[in-house]
Order: structure tokens, then sequence, then C-alpha cells
């Protein structure tokens, strides 16, 4: 298993990204730095889009030490003007952006829909649903001109779980995106396609999920602290087979890989598609 900052053995002989151009929003830890390294040792120039300029340097410098080129940008990709901003640098460096990976977001609170604040919804839509949204669309204008490119977003298992109500809306939204954008993208030779994570083990998380947001938590009471109890000790993982059997939650690396292979040409015939990287946990579809 690989830990954080190390490079994944099973990339060494793939080179599938040899001469393309590849922008991450949130790629300064977790999967999106995960996602970084794999795609650098598989051939791709980087454009490191994060919220925290040293988070996106520091990634910055270890896959340059592959011999990949990159370069770092610093935004609050839940607005417009940052994604079209990160778009529009890259561009201007390499000339085309042939792989978009979006993976800003994650979710900030965990309560019972009745227990969420107005300022906490609107927190999770923020975060989770506004950086895809303007991502794809900043991204449109140059893939279209170049009649190719791949997207991923990231999706989650929240739609199928609970305590995260808002969250699994916004993750909605972006699946609901995923799969719109598919039918009206394919003409211009474009694929889009997400993945479903579920829990995701990233030692290298050096930004809290409070991380800009403005809405404070609150204190949960004891009936609702017993409540995420039992779900944690058993329904979820109930729900998971891969993890009751490896008695662990899934990699970074893990979710990279999957990544990796729905933005490379491996994938040349799917769009559209939602894949579960969960255990085996049902997506709803």
């Amino acid at each position: 298993m690989t830990q954080a900052g190390e490079l994944d053995p099973k990339a060494a002989g793939g080179r599938r990204f040899e001469g393309k151009v590849c922008v991450i929003a949130g790629a300064g830890q977790g999967i999106g730095s995960a996602t970084a390294r794999r795609l650098a040792q598989e051939g791709g120039s980087l454009v490191l889009g994060d919220w925290v300029a040293e988070s996106a340097e520091k990634v910055a410098e270890e896959v340059r030490g592959v011999g990949a080129e990159a370069v770092t940008h610093t935004g609050n990709y839940s607005t417009w003007e940052a994604c079209e901003d990160l778009m529009r640098t890259a561009h201007a460096r390499f000339g085309r952006i042939d792989v978009l990976v979006v993976v800003v977001g994650g979710t900030i609170f965990f309560q019972s829909y009745r227990l969420y604040t107005p300022e906490q919804i609107v927190a999770e839509i923020d975060k989770s649903l506004w950086p895809p949204m303007w991502c794809v669309r900043a991204v449109l204008p140059y893939m279209i001109e170049q009649c190719s490119g791949s997207i991923v977003t990231l999706g989650s298992q929240a739609m199928v779980g609970k305590f995260r109500a808002p969250y699994a809306a916004a993750k909605g939204g972006v699946i609901g995106l995923t799969t719109s954008m598919s039918k009206e993208l394919g003409r211009y030779g474009i694929r889009i396609n997400s993945i479903s994570p579920s829990a995701v083990s990233a030692s290298d998380r050096v930004t809290p999920r409070i991380h800009n947001v403005e809405a404070p938590r609150t204190e949960l009471p004891e009936e609702e602290v017993e409540l995420q109890r039992l779900y944690r000790e058993n329904e979820r993982r109930s729900t998971q087979p891969l993890r009751e059997y490896l008695q662990r939650d899934s990699t970074a690396a893990e979710q990279a890989a999957t990544i990796a292979f729905l933005a490379s040409d491996d994938a040349s015939y799917i769009t559209g598609e939602v894949i579960s990287v969960s255990g085996g946990e049902t997506y709803p579809f």
C-alpha cells in the first residue's frame, strides 16, 4: 500500500499521459495529490490548483522530482473567476488542456438534516457543488476548440448514506452535471465521467474540512451522537464487503488509479459513467 508522497509502482510502466496537459483542481492533498502523482508518473504535464498555495507547491515539487513539468495556481474554486483563471493559466502556459480532474470539495458537517443550520447547508453546497460546475464550464471553450478532452469529477457514496444530506445533494448535482454533459460533449470528442468514493484514508491532509467555512459547528445532542455511533459500527460497515474484509478504508492512490483510467485513452469509449470505488457499496443508479 502506498503512503502519502510515495509513488505508485503500478504506474511505473504506463505512459498514458505523455504529451498531455492535465489540470487538477484540488491537487494539494488527498485524492487530488495522489492523482497528481499518478498522472505525473505516466508522463503528464500538470497544472495544480488548490486553495492553499503551500499545498499545491509541495505537490508540484514532488512531481517535478519524477521529471514532470508542473505549475501551480491558487484560488477559491467555488467562484467562477478562480475557475476561469485556472483554465486561462493552463492554456496560456501549455497551449491546450487535455485532462481536467475536479476533486475540490469534501463533506464538512456530519449530522441529521434537522440539525443543520442554513449557514451550514450553504457552506456544503458552496464547497462541493460550485467547483465542478464552474471548472467544467470554464474548460469547455478550450476543449471544444481542440475537439478533444477528458473530464473526471468526484461524486460520493454519501448519496446512499446518512447524516450528510446537503453534501449528498451537492454530490448528486455533480453526478447530474456529469451525466447531462456527457450527452452534450460527445459530439466534440470530449468525455466526462465520475468516480464515487466512500471513506478514503489520506495521511497528507493538511487543510481542514472547515477551511474557509464561516458556518460554525454546533454541539450535537446525546441522542444524535448515539445514532451516529450505531451507524458507523453496524449499518455502514455492512454495506462495504471489501472494507469488511480488508479492515481498512480505501486509499487515495486507489481512487487516483481509477481517475487515471477514466482520464486516459484506455477509456476512450466511456462517457457519462459513475464508477463506485467504495469496496462494493451499491450505487443508486
